[in-house]
């Protein structure tokens, strides 16, 4: 008897273990779970360098028009400095504006052999691409 039952015991055993051998090659739900993270985390990680590479693109955008700015404000510098230097020429009744190298006078001067003046010492300072001379004789 006690051969029996263990024979009983022996194939029960063995059908829980091929049973459970089975189900192993079955995808679980924390299997099917695993996968869709690591889709997730794939795609997330895509998105990130796309939106990285994006913010990289508009920050050497900005970049470059402060570097305009910049530019702008020296030769605006340079060219007041300029101007004061000159014997003759009233810096206070004089203005000057730069965008993007293009210098704008204006005021208003004794002469036109001064208006002509202020504005070859402008076009004479390194970055200027153009003078517009907006200056009027008293």
């Amino acid at each position: 008897m006690k051969v029996k039952e263990n024979f009983t015991l022996i194939g029960i055993s063995s059908m829980l273990l091929v049973f459970g051998l089975t189900a192993c090659d079955k995808p679980g739900p924390a299997e099917t779970a695993g996968k869709k993270i690591d889709q997730m985390s794939g795609e997330a990680s895509k998105r990130i360098d796309e939106a990285t590479d994006e913010i990289g693109k508009k920050l050497g955008e900005q970049g470059e028009k402060a570097s305009v700015t910049i530019d702008d404000a020296e030769i605006t510098t340079k060219v007041k400095a300029g101007i004061f230097a000159e014997p003759g020429l009233k810096t206070l009744q004089i203005g000057v504006d730069t965008i993007k190298g293009v210098v704008t006078l204006s005021g208003s001067v004794d002469s036109w052999p001064s208006s002509d003046r202020a504005k070859a010492l402008a076009g004479a300072v390194a970055g200027v691409k153009e003078v517009k001379n907006l200056l009027v004789t008293k």
